[in-house]
């Protein structure tokens, strides 16, 4: 497995059979195993191969650490309780009702993916109640399995965000804040509905900075060394693709068509920065139209 630092590692969790989509990172020690963003239960047979190679067991984890609850992130978070009843699920409070009871989560998805659901994503189990740790955001600091945490709200993907700070590293994990990255210097913001916020988004990305982390790491896709011009990148690409919607919204044809001509935009900007294979990842996960659903519903309920 690739180190990030001593004592964390990271699992590229082959989603649909394919490399460089959804990435785990796996924090050990004497003290305890953190899994931060298990990914979905169609990878759990992956992340467990992962962790045998570290000489780790679904046994030995002690923590998870979600940064959001969307199912690429989160999804397998019950069936791993269910496995290991001694696991700690630590998430955002507005996260937890979705953990304690994922049917609206479920029911919200299932619009999106329809009969996809379960090839993608396979069981969705709750995590009980018993399980589940409401992270203190103001509070800020969290000692677990042998590490030293920081805590930060970071919303403008999810208004459950959070991202942490490992301080011994040096390493922030950003789960979806920082967009997504997988080759190259191009950082793609993904905007799903229904939280996507461009203004809270713009001061995550200066909360992430202030940390001055000497890396961060994504789940889509791995760790980024080039902090600041990364986050800059998020910000730029982000303020131009909801101001692309936002003129969208007062154009001619159905949302159906905008969504698919935005669709174009974004494959047009991957085109101008990556090859055809490194933009490859980036078409297995959510199709790009679902993005401008997210900036569209941001810009109506502003009243655009």
């Amino acid at each position: 497995m690739p180190v990030l630092a001593p004592g964390l590692t990271w699992i590229d969790l082959k989603f649909r059979g394919r490399p460089d989509v959804i990435a785990t990172a796996v924090a050990s020690s004497s003290a305890g195993v953190v899994l931060i963003d298990p990914g979905p239960t169609s990878c759990l047979a992956t992340l467990e191969a992962g962790l045998e190679t570290m000489g780790i067991r679904l046994v030995d984890v002690t923590h998870v650490l979600l940064t959001h609850v969307h199912l690429d992130h989160a999804g397998a978070a019950g069936t791993i309780v269910r496995r290991n009843p001694r696991v700690r699920v630590l998430v955002h409070e507005l996260g937890a009702p979705h953990l304690i009871d994922p049917t609206r989560l479920v029911r919200s998805a299932t619009r999106l993916y329809a009969d996809q659901m379960h090839v993608l994503w396979g069981e969705i189990a709750a995590v009980p109640t018993g399980n589940v740790e409401v992270v203190d955001t103001r509070a800020a600091r969290l000692d677990i399995a042998g590490r030293r945490l920081e805590v930060a709200y970071t919303p403008g993907h999810a208004v459950h965000h959070v991202s942490y700070f490992d301080l011994l590293s040096g390493i922030a994990f950003v789960g979806d804040a920082a967009g997504v990255r997988i080759h190259g210097d191009y950082v793609r913001p993904p905007t799903p509905p229904p939280d996507i916020d461009i203004e809270q988004w713009i001061a995550t990305a200066s909360r992430i900075e202030r940390w001055a982390p000497t890396a961060m790491f994504l789940t889509h896709f791995g760790p980024s060394n080039t902090v600041v011009p990364h986050l800059r990148a998020l910000v730029e690409n982000l303020t131009s693709a909801g101001e692309w919607v936002r003129q969208s919204l007062a154009a001619a044809g159905s949302d159906e068509e905008k969504a698919r001509r935005y669709a174009d935009y974004v494959e047009d900007e991957l085109q101008r920065h990556l090859t055809e294979d490194e933009r490859r990842p980036h078409h297995v996960g959510a199709p790009f139209e679902v993005s401008w659903q997210g900036l569209a519903r941001y810009w109506r309920k502003k009243g655009i």
